[in-house]
């Protein structure tokens, strides 16, 4: 072997060789321009993590007040599923509400500035904490007897809303097409009331059709929303309550839905509770703010659920809203007829003329709104709100009476229902009548931080 030849042939290879790894390793120095770059972003990253720790200190504080505020009023906190340890802490506080208010302001103050109109979901949390914050602040000043009761004020700070006023004469005409469907010499209330006689559910039917009408709610539901695969509820059957029905959210996807049976309870109930409650209502509202933002997030402020706050617009509302989305159309009354008339042992008959009425009924909500609104602001006393109730919304003298009770224990929260399913169906429909895309919008909005001022951003 010619060992001069080959190395002749393998220098200018070496050489190579040497010259890239020297490339390799060459580095320029570092400019005063990438430095100052470097520092920025790392300092940007700093002020990032101080933030998020901030939000989330700040997020622990809300939780502990409002689980505290719940020792003045057992109807504050709606749900809770966050640490055990801070529930018992809550419970052996001895602040008061006038406490209370004062460490929730001081805890405002610690949250950034929010950015109008940024949708950014980081932007609306700061929104969130804000405004919850300023809810819970209006509650305790109330509890602590500093604040006057008064309508628009619990609508505006406790649901961050002013609902439209009306005037009772608005209602004469949908009062006039009842009187023209319904003729009779008895008052209008009393012939509304003997026409639904025949549509009330026996008492032995009523487990039977609720299971029925809650299965078809939570089917056309999981249609378009991604619920959590262990998702369940337990549903139980009430009495001597304020309310028709009930949704209470355990945490881990899971709720106690209850439903009171000591007034009769009518066909057209089933769907509405079915879906209200649980599908695509509170129990999907709760089950997807659990694991999209506490979960995935890990926001702790979405662990507890103060009723009389801005959260409950946006939770009745699409709750109501829910009925007609998963039902639209005539799908309601074609659904009662062919499954829960028969279950119920009822004649389908007179389904659409019922479903008629129920439509008009349900234009005169607004009217219940403005008796509230005269009587939390002593306007009116406790007998007239049972006789108002009757003559513009057409409630029996028991069902009345057990409104006026709602509305000594939850006040201005009426509006939720009837002006919150107006501004849900707002955001969803705004420019579309394409169904999927409803739902994509209204399951956005189950699953955001969004309020009711901050809807449009």
């Amino acid at each position: 072997m010619n060992l001069s030849h080959n190395l002749s042939r393998l220098l200018p290879l070496m050489a190579i060789l040497l010259a890239l790894g020297a490339c390799g390793e060459k580095r320029e120095a570092p400019t005063e321009d990438s430095v100052a770059v470097e520092a920025e972003v790392s300092e940007q990253a700093a002020a990032t993590d101080a933030g998020k720790a901030n939000m989330d200190a700040v997020a622990k504080g809300y939780v502990q007040l409002v689980l505290e505020l719940g020792n003045h009023d057992d109807s504050y906190v709606d749900a809770y599923y966050g640490p055990q340890e801070w529930k018992e802490a809550a419970a052996n506080s001895q602040a008061k509400p006038a406490d209370i208010a004062a460490r929730g302001k001081e805890l405002m103050q610690q949250l950034p500035e929010v950015k109008k109109q940024d949708g950014s979901i980081e932007n609306l949390r700061v929104h969130y904490l804000k405004t919850q914050l300023r809810a819970l602040i209006a509650h305790a000043e109330s509890l602590a007897g500093s604040t006057q009761r008064n309508f628009e004020r619990e609508a505006q700070l406790l649901y961050d809303t002013q609902p439209p006023k009306q005037n009772f004469a608005e209602f004469g005409p949908v009062l006039q097409a009842l009187e023209q469907l319904l003729p009779g010499d008895e008052p209008l209330p009393v012939r509304v009331r003997e026409f639904k006689k025949q549509f009330e559910i026996p008492t032995d039917k009523l487990e039977a059709v609720f299971e029925a009408a809650i299965d078809a709610c939570r089917e056309r539901t999981k249609q378009h929303i991604q619920l959590p695969a262990d998702e369940n509820f337990v549903l139980e059957y009430v009495t001597d309550k304020p309310w028709s029905g009930y949704n209470w959210y355990q945490g881990k996807a899971q709720s106690l839905i209850q439903v009171n049976t000591e007034l009769p309870i009518m066909i057209d109930r089933a769907i509405d509770l079915g879906c209200h409650e649980g599908y695509p209502g509170h129990h999907t509202y709760n089950a997807l703010l659990e694991d999209e933002l506490v979960n995935k997030r890990g926001w702790v402020e979405y662990s507890v659920y103060p009723l009389f706050s801005p959260q409950s617009l946006i939770a009745e509302g699409s709750a109501n809203y829910g009925i007609e989305l998963a039902f639209p159309g005539e799908e309601k009354t074609k659904f009662e007829k062919e499954v829960l008339y028969p279950l119920a042992g009822m004649d389908p008959a007179n389904a659409e003329k019922y479903d008629h009425v129920l439509a008009l009924i349900d234009e005169l909500g607004f009217a219940g709104n403005e008796i509230a609104r005269q009587y939390i602001d002593g306007e009116i006393d406790g007998d007239k709100v049972v006789e108002l109730f009757q003559q513009y919304t057409l409630m029996s003298p028991e069902k009345a009476q057990q409104r006026k009770r709602f509305v000594d224990a939850y006040g201005a929260y009426v509006i939720n229902y009837n002006w919150g399913k107006q501004l849900v169906a707002d955001y969803v429909e705004e420019g579309t009548e394409d169904p999927n895309e409803r739902w994509r919008r209204f399951s956005k909005l189950l699953s955001s931080p969004r309020l009711p001022s901050s809807l449009n951003w």
